[in-house]
């Protein structure tokens, strides 16, 4: 009944947004700054039937999928040694500090120097992600049961023991959370950084083509296009850890 009700109110949420998109369009009447949610839907219908739309569509899943690729191994080889050994974790402190107060254009930019223009989103996202999923990983070790850790010293377990029975269940709730926020700040960064260095097939790309021709209408397609493609990866995700979760219980 509950799970009804979310998706009555999410509806209703998602209407009040397109009435206010439609009320604005009306208000401003110029489809060059706000064209109505009936354009924008037809401009989206013939964009999804190109060959060119595809292709983005196809090489931006790519790259948001070799970024998580890269930062899942790399934060859980970082982050369980950081949560269990002090200077481990004071050793990389610095690096997450700095990667936390640079600007994401920043980062854009100099990836952009050194890896070109087909790899600068994959980094750009992977550096983005890797302290977020990191911390939660480091969260999750040092939230392992104290009186379980105990018994296992008592019983003087090895250190894969340890990891199975104490650290992996405490881990696994952090780490589909921080997967979760990093899935969602993967996408946003990947097409940010398609936008400035414009890949030759990718939705940032796209956008950035119809904003150059004024093509407000399209640009909002190609957007709404990130937007749904963002909802269903998430979507996926979400499925795939009630099934985990399923399965444990």
């Amino acid at each position: 009944m509950a799970t009804k009700q979310e998706t009555l109110w999410v509806l209703l949420g998602v209407l009040a947004l397109l009435l206010c998109w439609e009320l604005g369009s009306h208000i401003l009447a110029s489809d060059l700054l706000l064209p109505d949610p009936r354009k924008t839907l037809m401009a989206l219908l013939r964009l999804i039937g190109t060959r060119r739309f595809l292709q983005a569509l196809g090489m931006s899943l790519v790259r948001i999928l070799f970024s998580m690729a890269i930062v899942i191994p790399l934060s859980l080889v970082i982050g369980i040694p950081s949560a269990l050994n002090w200077r481990i974790q004071a050793f990389m402190r610095p690096l997450f500090i700095v990667i936390a107060a640079t600007p994401v254009l920043s980062i854009i930019l100099i990836a952009f120097i050194w890896f070109g223009q087909e790899r600068t989103p994959i980094f750009s996202a992977f550096l983005m992600m890797f302290p977020v999923l990191t911390s939660n990983i480091m969260a999750g070790i040092q939230s392992a049961d104290p009186k379980l850790k105990e018994v296992l010293d008592l019983y003087e377990m090895s250190e894969l023991q340890r990891l199975r029975y104490l650290y992996i269940p405490s881990l696994l709730p952090y780490l589909f959370a921080g997967l979760h926020s990093s899935l969602s700040l993967c996408w946003k960064v990947v097409v940010a950084a398609e936008v400035i260095v414009q890949p030759r097939h990718a939705l940032g790309t796209g956008m950035q083509m119809a904003k150059a021709q004024l093509e407000t209408t399209e640009l909002l397609a190609w957007t709404a296009a990130t937007v749904i493609m963002a909802a269903l990866t998430e979507s996926v995700f979400l499925a795939y850890k009630r099934m985990v979760h399923d399965h444990q219980d």
